[in-house]
């Protein structure tokens, strides 16, 4: 599957008077996974609720196969691309099931008549995510690392052919934050979903990107393949971080390794090497 999915054009965008994103172009591949990172309030979040309509651009376009997505009729956009906002809240006393199935709601004609389709689709999503124990329970009652995977398995019962998550492992330990990406990339080689998402991990997002995506100060740094990315040079102009770039032993990929101000080696009264702690 190849094009692009989703595309900026001189993309100027923020809240009230402040402007947050600065004259962005960018594309987006279709059927594959991007990932953006880059510092806090660079403007990642205000990236992905603008690609997802709901913040219009004070300037330039956001464009859905080749189309201006203000353009695209709510329901239909509903169908073509679902997003997962951070820390999005759920209705008081809602249950798990009834939170998945409303992912369902795009699908659903005008008299929302509940189909053998819908019913498949939630017990998958649920499935997919390991959350089908908790399908009677309160999200309010649930743990934060629950509580995620429950909104993941609601933006997968959506079944869209465009998935924007910001921080979709947000709240989970490393176990879990694997598992919710490989979880994402199962659907992206089985569904051809197209997956955009913010992610804090650097090593994270370069694993399992094909496309990643650099921010600083509401513009795009750098854009390309992980290895053309994620250097030493981006490390201090975007973070300001000093770090070592190297091969991951496991996928090849580029793998950061800050340096710290308590990191280096250094060698003890006999000429070993030691770390500083």
């Amino acid at each position: 599957m190849t094009g692009v999915a989703l595309s900026l054009e001189r993309l100027h965008a923020g809240y009230g008077e402040g402007l947050v994103l600065d004259g962005l172009d960018l594309s987006l591949p279709r059927g594959r996974i991007t990932a953006i990172v880059g510092a806090n309030a660079c403007g990642k979040s205000t990236l992905l609720r603008a690609m997802s309509r709901l913040l219009p651009p004070k300037a330039g376009r956001v464009l859905l196969d080749g189309a201006d997505i203000h353009a695209v009729a709510p329901r239909r956009l509903a169908r073509r691309l679902g997003f997962l906002p951070q820390s999005p809240v759920a209705p008081e006393g809602i249950t798990v099931l009834d939170l998945v199935s409303r992912g369902r709601h795009p699908h659903q004609g005008l008299f929302g008549r509940w189909r053998v389709a819908d019913e498949r689709a939630v017990a998958e999503a649920l499935r997919l995510t390991g959350t089908g124990d908790l399908a009677e329970r309160p999200v309010e009652d649930l743990s934060g690392g629950q509580r995620q995977r429950v909104w993941i398995a609601m933006a997968l019962a959506q079944q869209t052919d465009i998935l924007l998550l910001d921080e979709p492992t947000t709240f989970l330990d490393i176990n879990h934050q694997v598992e919710v990406l490989d979880l994402l990339t199962d659907l992206n080689r089985a569904r051809g979903t197209t997956i955009v998402m913010v992610l804090h991990d650097l090593n994270l997002a370069a694993r399992y990107a094909a496309l990643l995506v650099a921010m600083a100060d509401g513009r795009i740094h750098a854009s390309g393949r992980p290895e053309t990315v994620l250097t030493e040079p981006m490390l201090r102009a975007v973070f300001g971080l000093s770090a070592r770039v190297v091969a991951d032993p496991v996928t090849g990929k580029p793998m950061m390794i800050p340096i710290g101000r308590h990191g280096a080696r250094s060698c003890d009264a006999e000429g070993a090497m030691e770390v500083d702690s």
